[in-house]
């Protein structure tokens, strides 16, 4: 299908201490259950977007490459004022241009959705959210937990390397 990657990962991007459990997540968890355990091949800002490159125009590329969009659900996505370029370009793309299937993962409780952005709303109201339950730990997942099983469902196929 012309794909490189299995999923293209959007998540807020901050340097505040909050953040420290979702960029652990995003950069060591995520890539070893689902890269290393599972055999998919993930795109991540600030790991597959190199220095030099016109941002804009390689997020967009690497989501036309990716075959899913993951959105990590956190408070600070949600009250964030302006969502970050690659947030307005995924739903963008999975609403209006080419329905790229979106996977959204609750990575925080956030109780009510009120606060999201409407078009992410209307996300989890037709397919709902993959919830973290699990206690915030050092140690990484099993990729049998439930929710790991979730994200393989919403999944497609690994890409076979060549």
């Amino acid at each position: 299908d012309g794909k490189i990657y299995d999923a293209y990962v959007i998540y807020p991007r901050s340097h505040t201490n909050e953040a420290d459990f979702v960029q652990y997540f995003v950069y060591q968890i995520m890539p070893d259950i689902l890269e290393n355990k599972c055999g998919y091949k993930l795109c991540i800002y600030g790991r597959d977007i190199y220095p030099g490159e016109d941002t804009a125009s390689a997020i967009e590329k690497r989501m036309q490459k990716s075959r899913r969009l993951i959105i990590l659900l956190t408070h600070q996505l949600i009250n964030c004022k302006e969502p970050a370029y690659d947030q307005h370009i995924a739903l963008y793309n999975a609403l209006i241009q080419n329905g790229t299937k979106v996977i959204l993962l609750e990575i925080e409780t956030i109780g009510t959705y009120e606060k999201l952005q409407e078009s992410l709303r209307f996300i989890v109201k037709q397919q709902g959210t993959v919830k973290w339950k699990e206690q915030h730990t050092v140690h990484p997942q099993s990729s049998n937990s439930r929710f790991w099983k979730q994200v393989r469902y919403h999944m497609p196929l690994p890409l076979k390397s060549s």
